[in-house]
């Protein structure tokens, strides 16, 4: 089963692919276009900042309740993540890495990922693939 993060994904691609790769975008957290995907976490939401029609590469802001778990899976592509809110723990073979605001990880493409949002407030985080942000699930 794909995390519900990439549910998010796949419900905006239509929305985005119109959007043209020429054209500067600006996009503030308050006034994202927002959405909640049927069946997935209460409270969670994703907004599609741009998609690359060249290379399938995306960009997203994601927001997640306090507590919740993303199911660990992998990309095919580079992936990059930075906190804009609350707290983000990233587990790690080597142990684990706290992400507070303003923090950022970078994900090579088939690393394992196990995310959380650990902060007692929600979550905000925004995410960049360099291609088709594919999602498989990981134990």
């Amino acid at each position: 089963m794909k995390s519900r993060h990439i549910l998010l994904i796949a419900l905006g691609i239509a929305i985005a692919a119109g959007q043209s790769g020429n054209k500067a975008i600006a996009v503030n957290l308050a006034t994202a276009n927002w959405s909640h995907e049927k069946g997935s976490a209460e409270g969670s939401e994703g907004a599609i900042v741009h998609v690359d029609q060249g290379t399938g590469g995306m960009d997203l802001l994601v927001r997640f309740p306090a507590g919740h778990v993303i199911a660990p899976h992998f990309h095919d592509s580079n992936e990059r993540i930075f906190v804009a809110e609350g707290q983000l723990t990233l587990r790690q073979d080597t142990g684990d890495t706290l992400l507070n605001a303003g923090g950022f990880a970078f994900l090579p493409a088939h690393e394992i990922q196990r995310l959380s949002c650990s902060s007692k407030t929600r979550c905000t985080f925004y995410l960049s693939w360099d291609g088709k942000p594919d999602s498989h699930p990981a134990k």
